[in-house]
């Protein structure tokens, strides 16, 4: 059986003028790494997510594709290579275009949750300068709508004033230009849940806490560009992660029932990493969902779904497998 995989790679040499303009790309280690995984059962070819992807899988005829392709360009970037596979007809790992697509835009993510009964922090969309919408009580923090990894997301963007908020807006509109999404900030705790499985077979890995207190001193209390980029290396990990959170029965059945809930509202597959955080009431609020997780190998790098399949027993082949299987199984090859 032949297994494609289809990526971004990080450049390294940027030339964007945006620093974090590659952040949602996979290093080579992490592609190589995902093949290495697979090809101890499958014959794996590697086919990059750029422009000459299509005749390429036209080509390979892959009997099933591994996707961790970001996409390169649009605002629903991460639907391109799906839906390509979707006209070829290949199976493919992962969540289909129209839900990639509802995850990148946090708003409309939120709005399908909401629909659902799934709690998710207060929200309003800016979309100029001179647009005003009701707004939820400061502090606030504002992100950009369509980016992953913390893109956009910097110590910064936790604001307490108007002019905080004024200054956080036009950087965001300067250097994305995209909307702007404005969340009502929850001062309680914070997990990512990482989640493999389908329909009503859905396993859900050890939770992680996030730890904010070993953030740099003066620090905001969120996961920003900079704590997860910057302050936190390879040879200078942060001991940001708790896995597994230290918990109670009740509030962590509370946070595994919110995530399969939402994982099963947004139609995800597969996989899915969910990030939650605690209203005043303890009450877990889905803040956004995941569907192409990055899953770094380097146990000395913070990747939390690898972290959380590592603390679940689950080798990186083992992982890299199960997920492939989700797949395999539900299209009926195995």
């Amino acid at each position: 059986m032949k297994v494609a995989i289809t990526y971004n790679i990080k450049v390294r040499d940027n030339t964007t003028g945006i620093e974090d303009y590659y952040a949602e790309f996979d290093d080579l280690e992490t592609i190589m790494a995902i093949g290495s995984a697979l090809s101890s059962r499958y014959e794996v070819v590697f086919i990059e997510a750029d422009e000459n992807a299509y005749n390429r899988l036209r080509k390979e005829r892959p009997d099933i594709v591994f996707n961790i392709a970001e996409g390169i360009r649009g605002l629903y970037r991460e639907s391109h290579i799906p839906a390509i596979l979707e006209l070829l007809g290949i199976p493919y790992t992962g969540s289909d275009p129209l839900t990639l697509a509802e995850c990148l835009d946090k708003a409309r993510c939120k709005e399908i949750l909401s629909h659902h009964g799934i709690p998710t922090p207060a929200f309003a969309v800016i979309y100029d300068m001179n647009y005003t919408p009701v707004l939820p009580e400061y502090p606030l923090i504002l992100k950009p709508l369509r980016e992953g990894s913390s893109k956009g997301i910097r110590n910064s963007s936790l604001v307490f004033t108007e002019d905080e908020f004024l200054r956080e807006c036009r950087r965001i509109f300067e250097v994305y230009n995209e909307p702007v999404l404005v969340e009502k900030f929850l001062k309680g705790r914070e997990f990512t849940v990482s989640l493999i499985g389908n329909d009503d077979h859905i396993r859900v890995l050890p939770i992680i806490e996030i730890k904010f207190d070993e953030l740099p001193e003066g620090s905001n209390p969120i996961y920003s560009y900079e704590a997860k980029w910057i302050w936190d290396t390879k040879e200078w990990p942060l001991n940001i992660f708790e896995c597994p959170a230290r918990l109670e029965p009740s509030l962590e059945k509370k946070i595994m029932d919110v995530s399969i809930k939402a994982f099963k509202a947004l139609r995800c597959r597969d996989w899915c990493r969910i990030d939650i955080r605690l209203d005043e009431n303890d009450e877990p609020n889905v803040l956004e969902l995941n569907p192409l997780p990055g899953i770094i190998p380097d146990p000395r790098c913070n990747s939390c779904f690898s972290k959380a399949a590592r603390t679940a027993g689950l080798s990186y082949e083992e992982m890299v497998n199960e997920i492939l299987n989700c797949a395999m199984r539900r299209y009926n090859i195995i």
